[in-house]
């Protein structure tokens, strides 16, 4: 039964009444060019999270004062990153509620509601993680499996596509990324037993453009040969798309991290490498086409989804300029790798990692004995929660550090058979914390040449907050305690910080111009807020 889709006006304001805004594939192109504007997930193609803004300072950030909150009478936490358009800011949360706002008094213009189904599957909560835009137009991805386009004018559903049958697991929670005339998503459910995809929808019509599998079937001539020969393990063999990727315009190509096979843990279910899950995949924007992988942890038992940010850098490596995407891995790992070839250049940890001694000359990890889950249960560093998850990374292309949020975590993991029932978790084990096990977080500035880390701020629990940084300087991000934080970027220096009532996931919040005054908005628990300096501080840099 096709569900109902309800959208209406909350309070009309002078921006709703004129034109809508319009965002061109040209205005997508320039990312953080207008300062006015925050235009995608990562706020550009490059997912650096690095805005250019610098009147917020160092030397006044100490100033910071909330100037608005935004309250959305929902239960459920925001995962998103609101979008900032001429002064509107859009913005989705739990159970795929969305919002367009004033920007600068946080009064709702309107709200879209989704009435979902009652029989969901779904793992990890009806999150969602944003918005993408093109032309009038808004997309957002539904937990009941569908894509679906609004009007940005009056939240109005345009159209209304299925992804797949959520009666059977699949969902989506990740915000959208629209490339030229296509919107690219990706879906979730690897829990349940799918087999993962990426799709690319023309933005007009909602038609399906192209599907590339992340879980190679028997006729992949590279991945096929990498699930059991003859059996079906590769039809539900995971390989969830949960986090938005990026865009390299030069040689046309999408990054996506893919997520981890299934079932997570009892290796036998599914020998070999497992191929595309727990990789990095380059698509050809046009045709869905795969122009490399590479996999971060083949044959995965821990549930460590390489679901991250692929961040793209140009960096100076050896003295040669060298075209990068930086990866910090669920699997402990931090990445720098060509993003020409998809060779690895440099790779190290970044927390502690119990399971591989390095990442071997063919890119490979060197793996140390003793971490297969069985029954009985085996200790690993990290825990499944991985060295870092979903929340996003940022890279500071003035400082050349790569910032993440960092968890230090062990766990003992279990794998036992499972039959497969559709619509039922399939995961096949488990895990515990050992009651002596270290349990904390840490924000971590990593040199992406050498892959070492340079400073770090611990946090006293771990956190899932994102980070956030701009061109004065600074770096945003928090801790697990409902923190916002600013920290100088090349010392660590904690400079600021705000307890916001609950701990961002995800996110740091996004920042804009708006009125001749910068503004930093951090969702975090049901509520938006935004900061702002007195009016004697706002001084442009």
């Amino acid at each position: 039964m096709r569900t109902l889709l309800i959208a209406f006006a909350a309070t009309v304001t002078l921006a709703a009444q004129g034109a809508a805004p319009q965002v061109t594939p040209q205005d997508l192109l320039d990312g953080l060019k207008d300062p006015g504007k925050w235009l995608t997930y990562g706020g550009d193609y490059s997912g650096t999270r690095h805005s250019p803004l610098t009147q917020i300072s160092p030397e006044n950030v100490g100033q910071l004062a909330a100037q608005w909150t935004f309250q959305t009478g929902t239960l459920g936490s925001f995962q998103t990153t609101p979008l900032v358009i001429d002064g509107i800011i859009y913005a989705t949360g739990f159970n795929n509620h969305a919002w367009a706002i004033d920007a600068r008094t946080g009064r709702p213009i309107w709200r879209y509601r989704r009435n979902l189904p009652d029989d969901l599957h779904v793992c990890c909560g009806a999150v969602n993680r944003g918005f993408a835009a093109l032309g009038d137009r808004l997309f957002m991805t539904t937990i009941d499996a569908h894509l679906v386009s609004l009007d940005m004018k009056t939240g109005g559903v345009l159209w209304d596509v299925e992804l797949a049958d959520f009666k059977v697991g699949y969902s989506a929670t990740v915000a959208p990324l629209v490339v030229k005339d296509k919107v690219i998503v990706g879906i979730a459910g690897a829990e349940f037993g799918i087999r993962g995809f990426i799709d690319a929808y023309d933005a007009q019509t909602g038609k399906r453009a192209w599907r590339f599998y992340t879980v190679a079937s028997p006729d992949d001539p590279i991945g096929g040969r990498s699930w059991p020969p003859g059996g079906d393990a590769w039809q539900r063999g995971g390989g969830s798309i949960w986090v938005t990727g990026t865009y390299d315009p030069q040689q046309n190509l999408v990054f996506f991290g893919t997520g981890n096979p299934g079932p997570d843990y009892y290796s036998n279910a599914r020998e070999g490498d497992n191929l595309y899950t727990a990789s990095l995949v380059a698509i050809d924007a046009d045709t869905g086409q795969r122009r490399w992988h590479y996999q971060f942890t083949p044959h995965d038992v821990h549930d460590w989804d390489s679901t991250q940010v692929p961040v793209l850098a140009d960096l100076t490596i050896g003295g040669q300029p060298r075209k990068v995407v930086m990866f910090a891995n669920r699997n402990g790992f931090f990445y720098t790798i060509d993003r020409v070839t998809g060779k690895v250049i440099v790779a190290r940890p970044f927390v502690e990692t119990t399971w591989a001694k390095e990442i071997g000359p063919d890119g490979r990890p060197v793996l140390l004995p003793g971490h297969l889950p069985d029954e009985e249960g085996t200790k690993t560093c990290p825990d499944l929660g991985g060295g870092t998850n979903f929340m996003s990374p940022s890279y500071d292309p003035t400082s050349h550090l790569f910032f993440v949020t960092a968890r230090e975590t062990c766990a003992t993991y279990f794998a036992f058979d499972q039959k497969f029932k559709p619509g039922e978790q399939f995961e096949s084990g488990g895990t515990t914390r050992p009651r002596d096990q270290k349990n904390f977080g840490a924000l971590r500035a990593i040199d992406p040449v050498t892959a070492t880390v340079k400073w770090e701020f611990r946090y006293p629990s771990v956190s899932a907050s994102g980070v956030l940084t701009t061109g004065s300087g600074l770096v945003f991000a928090g801790d697990g305690d409902g923190n916002i934080m600013a920290f100088d970027s090349r010392s660590g220096k904690n400079l600021w910080h705000y307890q916001l009532g609950f701990a961002m996931r995800s996110t740091a919040g996004t920042t804009y111009m708006l009125d001749g005054r910068q503004y930093l908005l951090v969702p975090s628990g049901s509520m938006l807020t935004a900061f702002a300096l007195p009016g004697e501080q706002r001084t442009q840099r």
